[in-house]
């Protein structure tokens, strides 16, 4: 698997942002939040349309 199975980018989704496919969630803002310093866990229960695979 690479990133492309969980990542796209639609220019009629979020202005063309990378996002996890099946949502709106931005790469950007997982990221961002992973780096504040959640956890795989918190990320799942904070959005209930990620899964582990997609993190």
């Amino acid at each position: 698997m690479t990133y492309r199975d969980f990542i796209t980018s639609d220019h009629k989704v979020m202005l063309g942002k990378p996002v996890i496919k099946g949502t709106r969630l931005t790469v950007e803002l997982i990221l961002r939040k992973l780096g504040e310093g959640a956890t795989h866990s918190d990320l799942m229960r904070m959005y209930p349309e990620l899964s582990a695979e997609s993190i």
